[in-house]
């Protein structure tokens, strides 16, 4: 299967490049695979069509203020983009060590191409970073965060959202800032650690969840922490050659209960998001059931992809050639789900990360 497959062309307005005025006022376009039908919806509808026999699983991860620009000593800008804590590094010199202050990160770089071990890059005067080594990835460095006190306090002061680049802004302004840090996160996020949102999640409310819940939908919540495995673009014209980067995730007891005693009363378990999607196929392929656990995904779905647990799904839409699109596609069908995409462009939906979504039955 070749990746030129899951390619389509989007008019560049249709990329949303600011949220809904309200979170629940994006469009909902709804997808029926039993016959084949698509509406057209609100997001504020989903109560009514999420049954009262379901269970909604959603991802909690928190996006963490991964993006810091900062400069070289030559006053050269550079940016930063935070992947992965790793905690500690091996080298053939030392054993591994955790610094007393500073943290070791896998990251990007941009521009890179000057960049050698040892450089430092100054964010500020609390904050910089040292290179260490590079990795396999276009850009990809492994740094040493230079800073005292609290890495998620200095991040908050040093750091900006790390919106996708497909978003752009011209100028940065404050209002703008402050849009970014409240709508580029869902609602019940909770624990720092993502470098993107769960964009499906974003479009809840606190009152949608409460609607749902009064109408007797089960509510779990599941965290998987969004790295380069969601967003990196494939390379390979044969989709089956691509890697998926691994990102990690965990599911509670309470959480795994709760699963498990839904599906084996009968109930229709709803996917927020592809990445909640991962996370429970990921652990029902490694254990045959849905178990507390902490652990990693690398799983890369695409057709003729059989899924286990998930029965429907809430999901945006997604860039062409994306492992997103063709995780989208084995749940739904490849062309019932570009037949939905060209309804969506002639329709003028808004698209990605701050656009609109799609509810596939």
């Amino acid at each position: 299967m070749l990746v030129s497959e899951y390619d389509y062309e989007l008019p560049e307005e249709l990329i949303a490049q600011l949220p809904a005025d309200r979170r629940e006022n994006s469009r909902m376009l709804v997808l029926n695979r039993d016959c084949r039908s698509i509406f057209h919806k609100h997001f504020y509808d989903i109560v009514d069509f999420i049954d009262e026999n379901s269970i909604l699983v959603l991802n909690n991860t928190k996006v963490m203020p991964a993006r810091l620009i900062g400069h070289k000593d030559t006053g050269a800008k550079i940016e930063v983009f935070l992947l992965k804590n790793l905690g500690t590094i091996q080298n053939s010199d030392s054993p591994a060590v955790q610094p007393a202050q500073g943290s070791y990160w896998e990251v990007l770089i941009k521009p890179s191409k000057r960049i050698k071990p040892d450089t430092i890059i100054k964010i500020s005067n609390e904050l910089s970073v040292k290179a260490v080594k590079k990795t396999e990835e276009d850009g990809g460095w492994i740094v040493e965060l230079l800073y005292e006190g609290d890495v998620l306090d200095v991040l908050h002061r040093n750091g900006n959202i790390p919106l996708p680049p497909y978003i752009e802004r011209k100028l940065q302004t404050e209002d703008l800032k402050k849009l970014d840090f409240e709508r580029y996160q869902t609602v019940y996020a909770k624990d720092e650690g993502s470098v993107a949102a769960p964009t499906a999640g974003l479009h809840f409310t606190l009152e949608i969840l409460e609607k749902l819940k009064n109408k007797g939908v089960e509510i779990a919540y599941v965290t998987l922490n969004v790295g380069l495995g969601t967003f990196r673009p494939v390379k390979c014209e044969n989709i089956s050659d691509h890697k998926m980067h691994s990102e990690t995730f965990e599911i509670t007891e309470e959480t795994a209960e709760k699963i498990n005693r839904a599906k084996a009363n009968g109930k229709k378990l709803v996917a927020v998001g592809t990445t909640t999607v991962r996370t429970l196929e990921t652990a029902y392929q490694k254990y045959g059931c849905i178990k507390p656990c902490r652990d990693h995904s690398e799983l890369f779905i695409y057709p003729p992809y059989e899924f286990k647990v998930i029965d429907e799904l809430i999901t945006n839409f997604h860039l062409p050639k994306s492992t997103l699109l063709m995780l989208v596609s084995a749940f739904a069908g490849k062309d019932f789900i570009f037949e939905a995409y060209r309804e969506a462009i002639e329709n003028k939906y808004r698209f990605f990360s701050y656009g609109d979504c799609m509810f596939i039955k």
